[in-house]
């Protein structure tokens, strides 16, 4: 049946547009007039390419992306996503060839550094488009619910690196705007990109297209214990095991000489080529201070200590020491797949570092567990994809869990240290930039305490839960205990009304004195949620594709509620 995907959507072709077209007629039924000119675009285009660029928000630009098919009466609805994103990737391209002219204007190092930055950042973004494109164009690999869900996690990660490279220019506003209109048309694209796979798999369901069905039991959310459906059963057994000396790496990694590498980069050096299953390095007890990026190419690495504060790995970069963010991480976990297992991550730039991260992950199908993050501002980046946090400890001082990932941190110790003086706490700054993106920061069954320095005053240091760092910026927190230092309002504006009526932030079913919600913002963003389905959607099992997880056999997590 799969290897059908695409050829039942061909068949029923005229049968898409016209669902579309119906979805879309209802869709747009409430737009205000200020969309009128967006909508006329589409008067003066074929019915497919109409159908097609309804949902986006940038419709002008989606019409000329299709114009080389736009005639074509045989193509089908593969045919024209494949072109709008062949048309993306493009505009990448060309943005990535800009980046060294505009990168001329940079006058100190810091932003000279931002713009290399930004060259990494798109050779990302072209690399996951063209994975994008290849898995339109296979039919036989996914059932259509798989496809969407890894389609939307891809481009969300697009969107991401973009704006990760525009927010590189801190202090130099003209290059900040050259770069960030030099990528326009991608940014513009790559969001329609992603109207577009939503809207496609809505008339897909809505209309039941007969594709390769889904069934019930491989949806259901279980209330046992379980793991994520990337972990193999050997990985399973690896994160269950509550004594590592069963466990058989690949490579160990002493300081004291006796294991086969001195340095984690030096076990990372050793990856093997060609590899088939999980690269697994040893770090025994001990502080290393290195610089540690598991690159797109080591994908598949299992990595675990003696404990987290044992076996730590350490940095002092900072933004006040001439480093971009997204240079400043401690560790970079980038390869997919990447697993990490009683280990520390931390940044010792202190609070006067300002921006300085422990561990930035951007690995999709990810997972910490017994981990510890420690830092100030910034410490743990959830930068890009699908990632999960479990029985782990994070403090920090200002938007120390921040980033555009979709995340889950789950039954995990939240520390909240003392900031420098006239420094306010927020515990989140997530990233959402499009609505359309699937991201989100969701915080579950977790603690959320005050460190003993900040204790004594930690009613005159004011905490909040988070604050929306991009439009769309998405945090859930839900079965949690919140402490007694947590401000009334809960949760505090990035600037001004910026995004406080766009922003998703919600909680629900929390506890302790700081859960309260009669006092919280009045954002229209802002919600108390009270109906156990509508909170369902930010669990584990189907916020990042956890519908697929198997029973546990080891180390307990929960893929719908605890309680």
């Amino acid at each position: 049946m799969k290897g059908k995907l695409f050829v039942a959507i061909g068949v029923s072709g005229i049968l898409l547009v016209a669902a579309v077209i119906g979805l879309i007629a209802g869709i747009n039924h409430h737009k205000s007039s200020s969309n009128e000119d967006e909508d006329d675009v589409l008067s003066t285009t074929s019915k497919s390419v109409a159908a097609i660029c309804a949902p986006t928000d940038y419709k002008q630009a989606c019409v000329n992306s299709l114009n080389s098919v736009a005639n074509n009466q045989s193509a089908t609805p593969k045919d024209l996503i494949q072109t709008a994103l062949n048309f993306t990737i493009k505009e990448v391209k060309a943005a990535l060839e800009k980046t060294a002219t505009i990168g001329k204007s940079a006058n100190d190092s810091i932003h000279k550094m931002a713009v290399e930055d930004c060259k990494d950042l798109l050779q990302f973004a072209i690399a996951e488009l063209q994975a994008s494109f290849s898995m339109v164009g296979d039919s036989a690999l996914h059932t259509i619910a798989d496809r969407e869900a890894e389609l939307k996690n891809w481009l969300s990660a697009v969107i991401s690196y973009q704006q990760t490279c525009v927010d590189g220019f801190t202090d130099q506003p003209e290059l900040k705007n050259a770069m960030s209109n030099g990528l326009l048309n991608a940014t513009q694209l790559t969001d329609n990109a992603l109207a577009i796979v939503s809207a496609i798999s809505q008339i897909l369901t809505t209309f039941n297209i007969p594709l390769m069905n889904t069934s019930a039991s491989s949806r259901r959310l279980l209330d046992t214990q379980g793991y994520p459906a990337w972990l193999s059963t050997r990985d399973r057994k690896l994160l269950a095991s509550q004594n590592n000396a069963k466990i058989r790496p690949n490579a160990v990694v002493a300081k004291d000489g006796s294991g086969q590498y001195k340095t984690i980069a030096a076990a990372l050096a050793a990856y093997p080529k060609n590899l088939k299953g999980r690269y697994v390095i040893y770090v025994k007890a001990g502080i290393y201070k290195e610089d540690i990026t598991v690159d797109k190419k080591q994908v598949n690495v299992f990595m675990y200590g003696d404990g987290p504060r044992k076996t730590m790995v350490t940095g002092s970069k900072s933004h006040t020491s001439g480093y971009s963010t997204f240079r400043t991480a401690s560790f970079n976990a980038i390869g997919t797949g990447f697993i990490a297992k009683s280990m520390g991550f931390q940044n010792t730039a202190g609070p006067e570092g300002h921006q300085a991260v422990a561990l930035r992950v951007q690995s999709d199908m990810s997972a910490f567990y017994n981990c510890r993050m420690d830092g100030y501002q910034d410490t743990l980046y959830v930068h890009t994809h699908r990632q999960f946090y479990r029985n782990c400890v994070i403090s920090g001082t200002v938007d120390f869990i921040f980033g555009d990932s979709s995340a889950v941190i789950q039954n995990s110790l939240i520390v909240v240290r003392k900031p420098m003086d006239n420094q306010q706490n927020t515990v989140t700054a997530h990233g959402r930039k499009s609505k359309h993106e699937t991201t989100g920061l969701v915080i579950q069954n977790c603690r959320i305490v005050p460190e003993e320095k900040l204790y004594p005053v930690r009613f005159k240091i004011p905490t909040y839960l988070g604050r929306p760092w991009k439009e769309y910026s998405r945090t859930v927190i839900m079965e949690s205990t919140l402490g007694d230092f947590i401000q009334p309002a809960g949760w505090m504006p990035w600037a001004g009304n910026f995004a406080l009526n766009t922003c998703e932030y919600r909680e629900y079913a929390n506890r302790g004195p700081g859960a309260k919600t009669d006092k919280r913002v009045k954002w229209k963003g802002f919600k108390v949620i009270t109906n156990r389905n509508e909170a369902l959607q930010f669990t584990v099992g189907p916020f990042i594709q956890g519908n697929q997880w198997l029973k546990s056999t080891g180390a307990p997590f929960f893929l719908g509620f605890k309680n």
